[in-house]
């Protein structure tokens, strides 16, 4: 679990129903249906025809990842690697055959089974280097579906307000409803532009970054299934390994 996710969370409705509070305008203030209805449900009536259906179903599996990432010790699999390479070499590949059915990840169980089947190395690296791309091709474009969001909502925001002030046009005859209606009027664009930075984009940019490191160490599983395939030796693995850390 992410707790300085959580954090974050708590400090963004902090800084903005603090901020409302110490400027004067309350908590009351930043209460609005139709800002809501514009922003929110505009936003996600944009990002549904904006995206094709098995992404942002994608999209919705891996927001979780902000809050709970999936587990990752780089540290742990090279040791793995390293210990896979030493029974491969004293043992032979077929030694490694028990250790696939025991195997929960399914890439890392894949690979293994390539291993102990006698696949070429180099065919080896291209079936799991093919399987890293197309996955996080899809996973990057579902992280995107959030950058996406954070993208239409502040101009959704904006289309509240010019929406709200429309209706402050109409009440000019009457200037008691003007200061209530012009603060109204503003409150969705604080929702869109709020929602956006406070909220779509920061996650994007941290479910990209998961993403991306989950390629990264997937691909340095590659290097060293690879490198078992060759008979190189265990020590040459860990060093080369290492490098990933960095």
């Amino acid at each position: 679990m992410d707790i300085v996710s959580f954090v974050a969370i708590v400090l963004a409705f902090i800084s903005v129903i603090g901020g409302s509070i110490l400027k004067g305008s309350g908590i009351g203030a930043l209460l609005s249906g139709a800002a809501f209805m514009i922003v929110v449900i505009g936003t996600i009536s944009a990002i549904c025809l904006h995206t094709p259906g098995s992404t942002l179903k994608r999209a919705m599996a891996i927001v979780k990842w902000v809050f709970m990432p999936p587990g990752s010790d780089p540290h742990k699999l090279i040791e793995r690697v390293v210990e896979w390479s030493q029974t491969a070499r004293k043992q032979g590949l077929l030694a490694l055959e028990g250790m696939v059915d025991n195997e929960t990840d399914p890439f890392i169980r894949k690979g293994l089974q390539l291993l102990v089947d006698g696949t070429e190395p180099e065919t080896l690296r291209g079936v799991l280097e093919v399987e890293i791309e197309a996955r996080e091709h899809h996973d990057l474009a579902a992280a995107k579906v959030f950058e996406g969001a954070g993208i239409y909502a502040p101009t959704l925001g904006i289309i509240g307000a010019v929406m709200g002030l429309m209706a402050v046009m109409k009440n000019l005859a009457d200037p008691s409803k003007l200061g209530h209606g012009i603060a109204a009027a503003f409150v969705a664009t604080i929702y869109g532009i709020g929602f956006a930075n406070l909220f779509l984009l920061p996650m994007a940019a941290k479910l990209k970054a998961i993403v991306q490191g989950r390629a990264r160490e997937q691909q340095m599983l590659v290097e060293g299934l690879v490198a078992i395939a060759n008979g190189e030796n265990p020590r040459n693995i860990e060093a080369r390994l290492s490098g990933y850390l960095h």
